[in-house]
């Protein structure tokens, strides 16, 4: 089973951009729906991004324009990309994965709510000051 590892959390300044990496290990992990979720304290954990075995993404209205999820195929790393960041994305961000779903004749991946992830990682705090 995939196993999964954040790291790049840290404390910016609003306006500022910062990198997050989620190390994805284990048999057949590049085949793997991978995805970015982030709680803060007293909220519910939120989708961010995700990312398909085949580079499509999906995007949380509340960072599209200002996030961006890709993947390094050669190892398996997922990556988000955060710009223009704002107080309101100060969480603990976490990886997550899913093998995803075959559906209609084709494979893809689960919506970003937490209840269809079962793989998470240990996640990374991210803090942005006003």
């Amino acid at each position: 089973q995939v196993q999964l590892v954040e790291s790049g959390g840290g404390s910016v300044q609003a306006g500022g951009s910062l990198t997050l990496s989620c190390a994805a290990s284990g048999s057949t992990s590049s085949t793997y729906c991978l995805a970015w979720f982030r709680q803060a304290p007293a909220k519910e954990r939120e989708g961010v991004a995700g990312i398909e075995s085949d580079g499509d993404t999906d995007y949380a209205d509340s960072v599209k324009g200002r996030f961006t999820i890709s993947k390094d195929y050669t190892d398996n790393t997922v990556y988000l990309q955060m710009n223009s960041l704002k107080p309101e994305d100060t969480a603990k961000y976490y990886c997550a994965a899913d093998p995803g779903r075959w559906i209609g004749g084709t494979w893809s991946c689960p919506a970003l709510v937490r209840y269809e992830y079962n793989i998470w990682g240990q996640g990374t705090q991210v803090t942005v000051s006003s």
